[in-house]
């Protein structure tokens, strides 16, 4: 994509947060060039909070970004949909604490997409390249980034029968996103419910919002969606929270029972250090690709 874009149209949709179980409504509004993806409180006079690394609040079991003490919490569905579909800049009008979690994929959003439709600017886009790869390792689970000339992503995930092991590889753009990732759903153990509860999460989950596992099956009447959904919807999270690198990504993502905490850490060593990336046009990168297939 060369340029900049934006929604063409106000979208909105309201439902129930996961975690919190109020009642919200959200409001997608165009937004200009170089604006990024930034959440407006309605319910506290328009409070902005940019949806950047350097908002971060909690990684736990859903990703919060807080400013000045003002929080939207479990923004990675999203965050995940803007960027896989090529979104730059939106305002995100929200009258509540959470983003709600619909049917707990990316689906909901990808149609709200769809019927917004994209307009594009003629900022040309700036893409984030890695230079050299970098990693981010704890207690056997690792993520790392290689150099790549696309956003490529690896997941591998590990989890109590009957998921256990799954793995995933594909190039991310807005079409493989919408067909292979955006429908995997949130999901969680029966036995795992009592605890969650009593440490003030999920008070919104049902099974019309998240996939629940027993021990040798699933709860919810329709079963799953794909066989490999669980893996699949860590690929959605995965990629909510490096939207919050703040520009597209070039690069092979590789993770390995990794989570929100771990993806939050490699995002800010990344940002912290500017000799692991560069900025580039489309441009730019179209000209060193040409270049390398010549010599």
């Amino acid at each position: 994509m060369r340029f900049e874009t934006t929604i063409r149209r106000a979208v909105e949709v309201a439902g129930t947060g996961l975690h919190s179980g109020v009642s919200v409504a959200i409001r997608i509004l165009p937004a200009p060039v170089s604006t990024g993806i930034v959440f407006l409180r309605t319910d506290l006079e328009n409070f902005p909070i940019a949806a950047s690394w350097r908002h971060v609040a909690r990684v736990s079991y859903a990703t919060s970004l807080m400013r000045q003490g003002v929080l939207i919490s479990t923004t990675e569905h999203l965050l995940s949909v803007f960027y896989s579909m090529g979104i730059d800049n939106a305002y995100v009008a929200i009258d509540n604490l959470e983003v709600p979690i619909l049917d707990g994929s990316g689906r909901p959003f990808v149609r709200l997409i769809e019927q917004a439709g994209i307009r594009q600017y003629r900022r040309k886009r700036r893409y984030l390249r890695i230079r050299r790869p970098v990693s981010v390792e704890d207690k056997g689970k690792r993520i790392s980034i290689l150099p790549a000339e696309v956003f490529r992503l690896t997941c591998e995930t590990e989890y109590p029968q009957p998921v256990g092991r799954q793995s995933l590889e594909l190039e991310i753009t807005p079409e493989r996103y919408a067909s292979e990732i955006a429908f995997a759903r949130t999901f969680g153990w029966e036995s795992d419910l009592g605890a969650m509860r009593d440490m003030g999460l999920i008070r919104g989950a049902s099974l019309e919002n998240a996939v629940c596992f027993t021990s040798d099956g699933v709860m919810n009447p329709e079963g799953l969606r794909a066989a490999d959904e669980c893996c699949r919807h860590k690929a959605l999270d995965l990629i909510g929270d490096l939207a919050l690198l703040g520009r597209p990504l070039l690069g092979h993502v590789i993770a390995e029972r990794a989570g929100h905490a771990m993806h939050a850490a490699l995002v800010a060593r990344i940002m912290s250090d500017p000799s692991l990336y560069e900025i580039l046009t489309f441009d730019q990168l179209a000209g060193r690709v040409t270049q390398a297939l010549v010599s």
